[in-house]
């Protein structure tokens, strides 16, 4: 059983999620996932921010997690026996925001992802709390709701009235849900998510086509997405039914005819429809749905998304031809960057396309990586652009913002994309320090590498029994020709760049893959004013340190109502910084002189690192060339 990507993202196999789907996926795939309980993290940068992110996830308690839900369905916060003081979570979740409860779904998920990535009990434990708190509130409510707002906010947007957005936070429950079952294999997950689904489907079912078009002009997020992975997991055709309901045709119907119509729509509104089509087409073979998926994530790469793999410019799409207006404080919102990475998740299963590999690789370390500060572990909303801003950063109580609650999930997964397979070949995606567990082949394959710091990656075989099979290596489109070797000695490599090298062979326990990735410089221009360009070397984008100068700080202020004021925040940005590179484009290769690591500096002086590793400093991402 295998369920390529969409909330969980993962493959599913007959010994390991017995019973679980009961509806299959009916289009052919040319690579699957591996399930995240095969894969491990080694010691790395990786391994370091989820470490960070987990430490956050584990001090904030379930009860305070829980408060707001059960303070809106009238379920005393404590103990038997009394009542237990809970000291309240701001920002995002406070009682006054109508989007609270939004983090609690994330953390359902995060938690169940941490669990299959490391096997720790205890984010097993963090996640059944939650669900056995969540059960008793959903009781008392009596009808299946379960929120942490009152069911008034989703009467409001059936009337088309103001309100934030009730379903978004909705999406978040019913996915973590969905996890803890699928991850974790909590029962009574599924249950819940089920009981949300019978009150959904009784509160929508009967409202006409007018009411059903001017709700869905309010945010709901991937709440298709989680009713077409809930409909997998039952087959109940309620359930296909709820996820149908919440197609949006104004966004969706240009995409079948494979139409861009984006405008300055909300971004991260967007990108979880156009997930959902994609799961529609897995599980009924839609071809409408199959267009609508691949001519977006085509369209958005290759218009839409700025050098570190992010998009949008406060929150909003916009025209590309205009792209270099929209380089602002306010680019890269990071819950776009995690949607895009699911979307191209099923676009890998379908394709096995290296491209698709190249993307996720330049979002997961120019912009997911660097999303966290890694001396608090807090996490950024955006990834700002301007010359001279810097990054932005949560509180561990006074923020939860919508990336605050992504952030915990992308920190928790990033085992989730490194190896795919089929059935006689293994992927390799990613460079990055891990094992994975081929059970069908009864290999094991190690990854050992201090990528990108270096160019050699080196991969060592465990296995049962001498088994053929295929590796197929990335051939990434930054690489010069890669050179491989098996067991010491060099295998030629016959195919052409952009393409996976295969290594077929039969392998022993002991087999080593030595592989070195030329790494070089290169320029990426904004496409509408050429004059301004990011550097790369390799995969990594390099950008200039322009230090602390009239440097407020990277927290806004210590006023919580103020610091969810992000649109109007001063990043201070003095006159004069000097953002200008010369360029001499025939000795490109020449002009960076390694310091360290991947610190360069030109003859001028200009100071470059990566953006992943530059925290509480400006930068300058976008030089005028000269």
């Amino acid at each position: 059983m295998f369920i390529c990507a969409g909330a969980y993202a993962q493959s599913m196999y007959p010994g390991q999620h017995e019973g679980k789907l009961k509806i299959s996926n009916v289009v052919p795939v040319k690579a699957e996932a591996f399930d995240l309980q095969d894969v491990r993290l080694l010691p790395g940068r990786f391994q370091e921010n989820m470490k960070r992110d987990s430490a956050w996830m584990m001090s904030i308690s379930a009860d305070r997690l829980l408060h707001s839900f059960r303070t809106t369905a009238g379920v005393w916060a404590g103990m038997e026996g009394g009542y237990m003081t809970v000291k309240k979570l701001g920002g995002w979740e406070s009682l006054d925001c109508e989007l609270r409860g939004h983090t609690t779904g994330h953390m359902l998920s995060a938690s169940a992802l941490m669990y299959a990535s490391t096997g720790n009990d205890c984010f097993k434990a963090k996640g059944d709390s939650l669900v056995n708190g969540l059960a008793l509130v959903q009781k008392a409510h009596g009808n299946g709701y379960l929120s942490a707002y009152p069911e008034e906010l989703i009467n409001r947007n059936m009337k088309g009235q103001r309100v934030w957005a009730p379903w978004y936070t909705l999406h978040k429950i019913l996915s973590g849900l969905i996890d803890q079952y699928v991850y974790a294999d909590n029962s009574t997950a599924l249950e819940i998510a089920q009981g949300m689904a019978s009150w959904a489907y009784a509160k929508l079912s009967p409202l006409s086509e007018d009411t059903r078009r001017l709700m869905l002009r309010n945010e709901f997020g991937g709440m298709p997405e989680a009713f077409w992975n809930l409909y997998s997991l039952t087959g109940n055709p309620e359930h296909r039914y709820l996820a149908e309901w919440f197609h949006h045709n104004d966004v969706i119907d240009p995409l079948h005819e494979g139409r861009e119509d984006f405008g300055t729509r909300h971004t991260n509104t967007f990108i979880p429809k156009v997930i959902a089509e994609a799961r529609e087409y897995e599980l009924t073979g839609a071809p409408e749905s199959h267009l609508a998926a691949d001519f977006f994530w085509h369209e958005m790469i290759h218009r839409h998304t700025y050098a570190p793999g992010c998009c949008s410019d406060k929150e909003h799409f916009f025209d590309p031809a205009r792209i270099s207006a929209h380089v602002t404080g306010y680019t890269g919102e990071t819950c776009c960057t995690y949607n895009m990475l699911k979307l191209s998740r099923h676009l890998f299963c379908w394709t096995a396309s290296p491209e698709v590999a190249d993307f996720y690789e330049q979002a997961l370390y120019n912009h997911i990586l660097g999303q966290q500060d890694p001396s608090t572990g807090m996490v950024s909303y955006f990834l700002p652009l301007k010359s001279g801003s810097h990054k932005v950063y949560s509180t561990p109580e006074n923020s939860f913002w919508c990336c605050v609650g992504s952030g915990f999930e992308n920190h928790a997964k990033y085992a989730e994309a490194i190896y795919y397979h089929n059935t006689d070949s293994l992927f390799v995606n990613l460079f990055i320090p891990s094992t994975v567990k081929w059970e069908e082949k009864g290999l094991t394959l190690t990854q050992t590498t201090a990528f990108p710091q270096e160019e050699t990656v080196v991969l060592t075989v465990s296995a049962e029994k001498p088994s053929r099979a295929s590796m197929l290596l990335r051939w990434p489109s930054w690489s010069g020709r890669p050179e491989v070797r098996v067991n010491g000695r060099k295998v030629a490599v016959k195919v052409e760049e952009g393409v996976y090298i295969p290594v077929l062979r039969t392998w022993k326990n002991g087999d080593r893959i030595e592989v070195r990735y030329p790494m070089s410089f290169r320029l990426e221009r904004l496409s509408d004013d050429p004059s301004q360009a990011a550097v790369f070397y390799g995969p990594v984008l390099l950008a200039g340190r322009l230090g602390t100068e009239g440097f407020a700080g990277c927290q806004p202020d210590s006023d919580p109502t103020k610091y969810n004021d992000y649109y109007k925040y001063d990043y201070h940005i003095p006159e004069g910084l000097d953002t200008v590179l010369k360029i001499d484009e025939g000795d490109l290769q020449n002009m960076f002189k390694r310091v360290s690591g991947l610190d360069f500096v030109t003859e001028d002086g200009d100071r470059l690192s990566p953006l992943y590793d530059i925290h509480r400093e400006r930068y300058v991402v976008y030089w005028n060339l000269q």
